[in-house]
């Protein structure tokens, strides 16, 4: 059974800085991609950043680029998102996602099977 678990959400201010982690475990296969995803209040889910667990291959949406990073902690199959020079914007949930196979990573919600329950992230003075 495919289980993704975030943490490390939380009030901070602009311009401070966050780091989620998606603890991952239950995939099948030693080649598997995962994303972090964000969905503000009203909005689309939106996906900001994802890794390749075999090529390393990342992306980031341009909303995030240079602010974002993502790193995957093999030993303990855990992936993270760093964020610094929050903006008010960024508030939402923000989940991870997990997919079987591949070499690449997308940012679409619908190339996801797995999904996480999501950890709240609020920017605000």
């Amino acid at each position: 059974q495919v289980q993704l678990v975030e943490s490390g959400g939380g009030l901070v201010q602009p311009g401070g800085s966050l780091t989620l982690s998606c603890a991952v475990s239950g995939l099948i296969s030693d080649f598997y991609a995962i994303g972090w995803f964000r969905q503000a209040p009203g909005k689309d889910r939106e996906g900001l950043s994802c890794i390749n667990s075999f090529t390393s291959i990342s992306n980031y949406a341009d909303s995030v680029k240079g602010r974002f990073t993502i790193s995957r902690d093999i030993a303990k199959n855990t992936v993270h998102l760093r964020m610094t020079s929050l903006k008010p914007e960024d508030t939402g949930v923000y989940f991870c996602a997990a997919v079987n196979g591949g070499r690449l990573c997308f940012l679409r919600k619908n190339s996801y099977d797995f999904w996480g329950q999501g950890t709240q992230v609020a920017v605000s003075s």
